[in-house]
């Protein structure tokens, strides 16, 4: 398996946005997000990294077929509602540099693509300055419904990084779960990782 992880930044990413958004469709699809994906949506989302030139997309390639891909931006240039999370806490004047997702096809996992995510971000975070790096995730019950029997979360993945859960840090976001007439709100919850110390 031949595979090309190459970042990109601004404006690079636009010529990506159908392949990523198809990508994040088929990969959210999965527990624990259960995401019932619309490309018009991706297409708007996946623009907005485009329109931020400290962004960056890190994407995966085998020969021509994007495979993987994991994303960043200044928190400030985020979603709102993930702004909304660190008003009257400590992290709230650092200089945090968001991660949006990291997806990658089922068949490429387990050979080092999520290191090289997070590798990558973070040098680019480092970069441009910033003093801390974050990214949310679902919270699904233990016992939810959906729940594969082999499945494993990233918890320990995310804690050799360097990553700490702080649950208090939730936030609600909606999206169409598979198999829904309506977008439901789903509880996502952060986890922390200071550049500085």
């Amino acid at each position: 398996m031949t595979v090309e992880v190459i970042p990109l930044r601004g404006r690079e990413i636009e010529p990506y946005i159908p392949s990523l958004a198809e990508l994040r469709i088929v990969v959210f699809r999965e527990f624990p997000y259960l995401y019932e994906g619309d490309a018009a949506y991706e297409a708007r989302y996946l623009s907005h990294y485009a329109e931020h030139p400290d962004s960056l997309c890190v994407i995966a390639k085998d020969g021509e077929r994007v495979v993987g891909a994991a994303t960043g931006l200044w928190l400030q240039d985020a979603d709102a509602d993930f702004q909304s999370c660190f008003r009257d806490t400590p992290w709230a004047e650092q200089r945090f540099f968001y991660f949006g997702e990291s997806v990658l096809l089922a068949e490429y996992r387990g050979q080092g693509l999520g290191h090289r995510f997070f590798d990558e971000r973070e040098a680019h975070a480092r970069a441009v300055g910033a003093e801390v790096t974050g990214f949310c995730a679902v919270e699904r019950a233990l016992d939810h419904p959906a729940r594969p029997g082999d499945y494993r979360d990233l918890h320990a993945f995310w804690r050799k990084r360097g990553y700490r859960h702080y649950p208090e840090l939730k936030v609600g976001f909606n999206w169409k779960e598979i198999g829904q007439s309506e977008s439901s709100q789903q509880t996502m919850s952060f986890w922390l990782r200071s550049l500085v110390d």
